[in-house]
This record gives structure tokens, C-alpha cells and sequence, in this order.
């Protein structure tokens, strides 16, 4: 009886060692992964996320408390709203020197016909032109002042603007968005807690471009390159195998370890390189399912 259990030991034995894989290469199924962290401190005010929930990009998920940066925004609205109302009325300013300008350009006219009929002195015509000269001279000066005064308004104007725009930012940063289209794989905070700048809030994965990074050794990397359709196998456990079509979008540089969980067409081979395909994901592929690939 024991020598029939040995036989029959050796016989399984022998036989493992002959099987050959039915695939080219293993690994298992990726997806762009996102973590959004807080842009912002303050406390979650909301936050209607799940695990498993679908989010697009941009939509707002959630808010952190921004009144504090609120109030500070509309401080700085109102100091520029009157600043900018204490900017010089230069036109109006400078029409009284103007006119009187006018005037006297009117009245030299007048004295010069005089003075050559002999109706005027030349000291009457001296006296004004060097009015006009003290007015213009006046004029010149004035609208110097009032455009340094517009310029510094401006200036202040400006800063005011710029921080304006830096507590707008702060403000838009206290919505939680998603940069892209996905599933919620983790959510980190809840309502109610705080908030600090940097910490994770959840994790979002884009699963409609799935990828399996698969594992091959030097030998096969000949018939390997970008861009080639191949044969990917999802294993769902058991004999529930589904295939798809895959496309080669990345051939690593460097070649790596082979992972203790893969298995590769030459078991002697300790170093083999990642690749990754590209699978349309049919509702069925998840993130770490095994796949296989056949060239």
C-alpha cells in the first residue's frame, strides 16, 4: 500500500513539473489612481461622497468653511471700491485754470489791436503775457499733482486687486472637486471634521481606462513594442475567464524582480520587464484582478 502511494506521488510530481503555462505573461489590473487632498484649513462643512460613488470632474463634492476668507475678501472690495472713488477729477480740477487762460489769451488779442492803434501801453501788454505765462505754469503744476495722486491711487489700487484675487483663489479652493471623471475607491474625511492643508480626503480612480501591467521575461521582450494588439485574459477564479483586447502602451526601461504573486513561461527566470496594457473596461474589470496575456 505505501508503494502504491509513492508511485502515485511521483507520478503527480513528474506530471506538475511537465505542465507549461497556456499564457505568455501574468500580472494584474491597474487603474489611474487620484488622491485629492485639502487645498484649504477649516472645518468640512459637507462632503457627499461615498466609497463606490461616481464623480465627474470639477463638480463640487464637498466645501470647507471659507468665512473667515469671505469676510477678508469683502474688506478688501470695499477699501477699493473707495479708494478708487478718491481718485483726483482731473477735468474738472483744472477747467477753472483753463478758462482763465482763455480769458487772458482773449484780452492779449484785444490789448495787441490796441497797442497798434496806439489805444494800449506796452506795459499793459507785458502784464499779460506774464499772467498767462503764471497760469500756465500753475496749470503745468496741477496736472502733475493730480497724475502722481491718479498714479499712486492706481498703484494702491492694483495691490488691492491682486490680493483680492489671491482670497478669491483661497475661496475656490475651499470646494472639494475632483480633477477627474472616476470612482470614489477611499474616502478619508468625514463632515464635520477639520481640515488642513495637504491632507488626503479621498482617492478616485478612473476605472473606464484600465490597464493590466503584466511581466515578461528578456527572451520575449524581441516580440514585444508599443502600439501591438494583444490578448488579455481577466481571471475572475475558477474557470470564469473573460477576454478582451489589449493594446501595448508602455515597455519598462529597466528590468525589475519578478513579483513573488507572478508567474512567468520560464520559471528559471528571475528578472523579467513591466508592460503595460491598455483594456477597454466593460463594467467587469476591477483594480488588482488577475490577468493573463497571450501574444
Amino acid at each position: 500500500m505505501k508503494r502504491l502511494t509513492y508511485i502515485a506521488i511521483i507520478l503527480l510530481t513528474v506530471s506538475s513539473c511537465g505542465n507549461k503555462t497556456d499564457f505568455d505573461a501574468q500580472g494584474t489590473f491597474e487603474a489611474t489612481e487620484v488622491v485629492i487632498s485639502s487645498e484649504a484649513n477649516g472645518r468640512i462643512l459637507s462632503f457627499d461622497v461615498e466609497e463606490g460613488m461616481p464623480v465627474k470632474a470639477g463638480i463640487k463634492v464637498g466645501k470647507i468653511d471659507s468665512l473667515q476668507l469671505y469676510l477678508q475678501h469683502k474688506q478688501l472690495s470695499a477699501q477699493l471700491s473707495a479708494l478708487l472713488d478718491s481718485r483726483p477729477d482731473t477735468k474738472a480740477q483744472v477747467a477753472v485754470l483753463k478758462e482763465q487762460i482763455e480769458k487772458q489769451q482773449m484780452e492779449l488779442k484785444r490789448v495787441t489791436n490796441m497797442l497798434r492803434d496806439g489805444a494800449a501801453t506796452q506795459k499793459q501788454f507785458d502784464d499779460i503775457e506774464a499772467h498767462i505765462r503764471i497760469l500756465k505754469s500753475q496749470l503745468s503744476a496741477t496736472l502733475s499733482t493730480l497724475d502722481k495722486n491718479t498714479a499712486t491711487i492706481n498703484s494702491n489700487a492694483v495691490a488691492l486687486e491682486a490680493q483680492i484675487e489671491a482670497l478669491t483663489d483661497l475661496i475656490s479652493k475651499c470646494y472639494i472637486v475632483s480633477p477627474i471623471d472616476g470612482i470614489v475607491l477611499a474616502k478619508y474625511a468625514q463632515e464635520g471634521e477639520l481640515a488642513s492643508m495637504g491632507r488626503p480626503l479621498m482617492k478616485v480612480a478612473d476605472l473606464d481606462k484600465i490597464f493590466l501591467r503584466a511581466y515578461f521575461t528578456s527572451d520575449q521582450l524581441g516580440d514585444l513594442k508599443i502600439g501591438d494588439q494583444v490578448t488579455v485574459v481577466a481571471d475572475f477564479g475558477g474557470t470564469e475567464l473573460y477576454d478582451y483586447k489589449g493594446i501595448i502602451t508602455w515597455i519598462a526601461s529597466e528590468s525589475e524582480f519578478t513579483p513573488k504573486t507572478i508567474q512567468t513561461q520560464d520559471s528559471r527566470a528571475n528578472l523579467v520587464y513591466a508592460v503595460k496594457i491598455a483594456v477597454n473596461n466593460d463594467g467587469r474589470l476591477k483594480i488588482g484582478l488577475s490577468g493573463n496575456v497571450k501574444l
